[in-house]
């Protein structure tokens, strides 16, 4: 197979996060708003060209407080760095439908090179006979990298917010 253009369907896909609180337990949040161009074979993504973009703006945690202090200068400072990219450098095929893709992720006006885990769930046809294809995407960075380094001390000892962000996507694209 050749590659081909596939388009995010974001109704059926989801860019998930998670990082610790008070060193004790995780907060979860997700980003309501992103999109992808994908160019691949889905059952070999090793030529594959793999843009990702996140609406830093969209971030919801669940809590309106929390998710403005995000938004803010602190954290992502979305009124001059409204975005966060990913463009796929290398993919590397360790078999079984499971990829190690690397490549330029920036948040905040830094680039970084990050490799994240990407599974292969397969492809089907809708009720409509469109062709869609689903992967699963594992990840963690150090949020500090990016600049993203706010934080508190506790008086019991350590920190308000880690520095270890989980990252997981599942995401689901129709043959554009």
């Amino acid at each position: 197979m050749t590659n081909s253009k596939w388009a995010l369907d974001p109704a059926h896909s989801s860019v998930d996060f998670s990082i610790k609180h008070m060193m004790i337990a995780n907060v979860k949040g997700t980003f309501n708003q992103f999109d992808a161009v994908i160019e691949a074979d889905p059952t070999d993504l090793t030529s594959a060209n793999i843009q990702f973009t996140v609406d830093l703006a969209s971030i919801d945690t669940r809590n309106a407080d929390r998710d403005n202090h995000l938004r803010s200068g602190d954290f992502f400072d979305v009124e001059n760095h409204p975005s966060m990219t990913f463009q796929s450098t290398k993919i590397v095929n360790n078999g079984d439908g499971e990829y190690d893709v690397t490549g330029d992720l920036t948040i905040r006006g830094v680039t970084k090179t990050e490799t994240f885990e990407v599974t292969y769930e397969g492809t089907g046809k809708d009720p409509w006979g469109n062709d869609k294809v689903g992967f699963t995407v594992e990840g963690a960075i150090k949020r500090s990298d990016y600049g993203l380094t706010w934080n508190s001390a506790l008086e019991t000892g350590g920190v308000l917010v880690g520095d270890k962000v989980k990252i997981s996507l599942d995401v689901q694209a129709a043959k554009a």
